[in-house]
């Protein structure tokens, strides 16, 4: 084995050592935009784009000021998924009779990196709203299917790339395409292997809103719009529990509205709403 430096820490030290800027993040007061910038290649995500993507997620999630987020790619896609060069770099190595590793160190880069960004838009209380404005496969997709609204632009595809290559839903793909699809549908979706344009995947609820491609970031606008106009303390609450329901037992589901209700009327906001209802 001509390298004996651990796979997973060689791809961390690369990405980290890139000087180009492979993410871009604007601020706009109560929100942010991400995009995915190495055009070029789709933005695969590369090392250097993976690691830049992590730290600005974490970053945007660790500041108060900010409520939405917008994660789109720099055209023509929103990601092609997996680097391929890296993909052949772990498969030359876990063919390779003197790696001690294994598939463990792989498995720190899906689990550190690519689970990492999932985890930070899961469980980070602000809303994640994906902007796709083309091709989505792979973990890109991954990525789109976690964030907890999705618009498509009409050049949008959602690109099911796994079965093609032998592997499988990575990343929560099978969580999110059994939730929209139903166990049958997400399977079909696996087996065929069809690319969906944007008005069918709307149709199926894998994107919420379809328009034309320059009214793109205008339509993620406007969801930050909503987002940011409800009491801060209904949207912190409001995504876990409805994450939480999608596996709870219905009774589970209801007994976590029940205790998290009267939290809600204790807040001005409540109590100013009532009584704009009441016309006082």
């Amino acid at each position: 084995m001509t390298d004996t430096a651990p796979l997973y820490a060689t791809m961390r030290a690369a990405g980290a050592g890139a000087t180009h800027e492979a993410v871009r993040v604007q601020r706009r007061g109560d929100r942010a935009t991400v995009t995915l910038a190495e055009p070029r290649r789709l933005n695969a995500l590369s090392a250097a784009l993976m690691v830049q993507l992590r730290a600005a997620l974490e970053d945007l999630a660790a500041d108060e000021a900010i409520r939405a987020i917008v994660l789109t790619g720099e055209d023509p896609g929103f990601s092609a998924g997996g680097d391929l060069e890296m993909m052949g770099a772990a498969t030359a190595r876990l063919c390779d009779p003197e790696d001690e590793l294994g598939t463990t160190d792989v498995w720190r880069w899906i689990r550190r990196e690519f689970g990492g960004v999932v985890r930070t838009i899961a469980r980070t209380d602000k809303a994640f709203v994906a902007a796709l404005n083309g091709p989505a496969a792979g973990v890109g997709l991954a990525f789109a299917l976690t964030c907890d609204v999705a618009v498509a632009s009409d050049r949008a595809v959602i690109v099911p790339a796994f079965g093609r290559l032998g592997l499988l839903p990575e990343v929560g793909t099978s969580w999110a395409l059994t939730r929209a699809l139903g166990y049958q549908g997400a399977f079909a979706f696996f087996a065929e292997g069809r690319h969906l344009d944007a008005q069918e995947a709307h149709r199926r609820g894998l994107v919420q809103e379809v328009v034309a491609h320059d009214e793109l970031a205008a339509a993620a606008e406007r969801w930050c719009d909503r987002v940011c106009a409800l009491a801060p303390h209904a949207l912190e609450m409001a995504k876990p529990l409805l994450r939480a329901a999608a596996d709870a037992p219905w009774d589970h589901a209801l007994a976590l509205e029940e205790y998290a209700e009267p939290t809600c009327f204790t807040t001005a906001r409540f109590r100013t709403a009532v009584d704009e209802l009441r016309g006082r």
